[in-house]
C-alpha cells in the first residue's frame, strides 16, 4: 500500500497554519473533488477522502497535537486509511463547521454557489424563499461604454395560485414521507463512503401531499411569463454581474422570492480594443503628413479630438488621451485612451502622382532616414563582427 502523504502536504498548507487557514484550503477542496461534482470519478473520491481525513485531524486540537508529534501513527487511522463511519467528527459536522447548517447533502452545501439547490427554510413547511436564478446577455460595445436600458423577457418559476406554493389539492392534508420516514434525509453510499443528503421523496421537508394540487403537480409552482427592466450601468465589462433583487423564482407558502443575476458577455468594438477602463485605437495617417506635420483627427467615445502632429512623426507614434476611456464602474476616474499612428501607404496613383513621389526619392539621402542609417550602421558592425569570429 502507498505510504501516506502529509496531511499538510494534502490541504497545501504550512504546519504553521491557522485554523481558518486549514478549514479555507479544506473547503476549496472539498468543492473541487466532492464526489458529487465527479460521479464516476474514483479520483476523485480518494482524493476527496484524503482531504477529508487530514482535515478531520489538522481541525482537531488534540489529534493535531498529536499527528505533529508523532506522525500519522498518533492519530491511529491504521493502514486501512481514515473510517468514514466510526469518525469522531462525521462529514455532516465537518461541512456544517465550515459552510454553516446541517449536513443535507452536497446540493444544501452548495446550492447557494452554483445555483442548484432551494434555499432551506428553518421551517421545511412554513415559507420558503425562491431560488437565485442567473442568466447571460450580450450586449454591444456602446451599450458597455455609455450605459443602456433593456427589457428582459423571462419565463420563471412563481407561486402557484391554486395551492399558494403548498402543492396540496384543497382540503389535502400533508402526511409523513414514506421514504426518509419523516427525518428529511436519506442516506446513500456503501461501505466506508457514505454520505448523507436529502430525501429526494419529499425535498428534505419530512412531509408529502396526500393529494397534489392539480395545476402545479404538487410543486408548489408554476412558470409565469414576465418582464423585467434591466438598466446596464455605463463602464461594464464581459464577466460584469447584476443583480435584480426579487426578480427570481417566486418563494414557496409566502417566502420572499430569490433574486435574479444578469451575468454580461460585451461584442467587441469595430474601432476600439479596451483594456479594463483603458481604450487603444488605430489612426490611419498619411507619411507625407507625418513628415511634414499637421493635424489629425482621433476618434474618442465622446467624439472626435484633434490632434497636432510634430513633424517627423515616426510610424507607431503613441499618443494618450487622458480620461477620454472607459468610465470606472467602482467611481473612480475614467481612464485613457491610446491613439497608434499607423501609416497608410498610398494607393492607385496616377502616372503624374508617381512621377513627384520619384522626383522625391532621387532628392532624399540618409541625412533623411536616420532610422535607416543607424539600422545599417548595426548590420555592418554585427558582419564584421561575424566574419571575425571565423578567422
Amino acid at each position: 500500500m502507498a505510504e501516506k502523504r502529509d496531511y499538510y502536504e494534502v490541504l497545501g498548507v504550512a504546519k504553521t497554519a491557522s485554523a481558518d487557514e486549514i478549514k479555507s484550503a479544506y473547503r476549496k477542496l472539498a468543492m473541487k473533488w466532492h464526489p458529487d461534482r465527479n460521479p464516476g470519478n474514483p479520483e476523485a473520491k480518494e482524493k476527496f477522502q484524503e482531504a477529508s481525513e487530514a482535515y478531520e485531524v489538522l481541525s482537531n486540537p488534540e489529534k493535531r497535537q498529536r499527528y505533529d508529534q508523532y506522525g500519522h501513527q498518533g492519530v491511529n487511522f491504521g493502514q486501512g486509511g481514515f473510517d468514514f463511519n466510526n469518525a469522531t467528527a462525521d462529514f455532516g459536522d465537518i461541512f456544517s463547521q465550515i459552510f454553516g447548517g446541517g449536513g443535507g447533502g452536497f446540493a444544501d452545501m452548495f446550492g447557494g454557489m452554483f445555483g442548484g439547490g432551494r434555499r432551506r427554510a428553518a421551517d421545511p413547511n412554513g415559507p420558503q424563499p425562491g431560488d437565485d436564478m442567473s442568466m447571460e446577455l450580450e450586449i454591444d460595445f456602446d451599450e458597455a461604454l455609455f450605459g443602456s436600458e433593456r427589457t428582459l423577457e423571462l419565463t420563471v418559476p412563481d407561486q402557484c395560485p391554486e395551492c399558494h406554493g403548498s402543492g396540496a389539492a384543497a382540503g389535502a392534508k400533508r402526511v409523513t414521507c414514506p421514504t426518509c420516514h419523516g427525518h428529511g434525509q436519506v442516506v446513500g453510499g456503501a461501505g466506508f463512503f457514505q454520505i448523507r443528503q436529502a430525501c429526494p421523496k419529499c425535498g428534505g421537508s419530512g412531509t408529502v401531499v396526500e393529494k397534489p394540487c392539480g395545476k402545479c403537480r404538487g410543486s408548489g409552482q408554476v412558470r409565469v411569463p414576465r418582464s423585467i427592466t434591466l438598466r446596464i450601468p455605463k463602464g461594464v465589462d464581459t464577466g460584469s454581474r447584476l443583480r435584480l433583487g426579487g426578480k427570481g423564482a417566486g418563494g414557496l407558502r409566502g417566502g420572499q422570492p430569490g433574486d435574479l443575476y444578469v451575468v454580461l458577455r460585451v461584442r467587441p468594438s469595430e474601432i476600439f480594443e479596451r483594456d479594463d477602463v483603458d481604450l487603444a485605437v488605430d489612426v490611419p495617417v498619411s507619411p507625407i503628413l507625418a513628415a511634414l506635420g499637421g493635424e489629425v483627427e482621433i476618434p474618442t467615445p465622446e467624439g472626435v479630438a484633434t490632434v497636432k502632429l510634430a513633424a517627423g512623426t515616426a510610424n507607431g507614434k503613441l499618443l494618450r488621451l487622458r480620461g477620454k476611456g472607459v468610465p470606472d464602474l467602482r467611481g473612480g476616474p475614467a481612464g485613457d485612451l491610446v491613439a497608434r499612428i499607423v501609416f497608410e501607404v498610398p494607393q492607385r496613383l496616377t502616372g503624374k502622382q508617381r512621377g513627384l513621389l520619384e522626383d522625391l526619392a532621387k532628392s532624399l539621402d540618409d541625412s533623411n532616414f536616420p532610422g535607416r542609417r543607424d539600422f545599417a550602421a548595426k548590420l555592418k558592425t554585427f558582419y564584421a563582427h561575424k566574419e571575425k569570429l571565423r578567422k
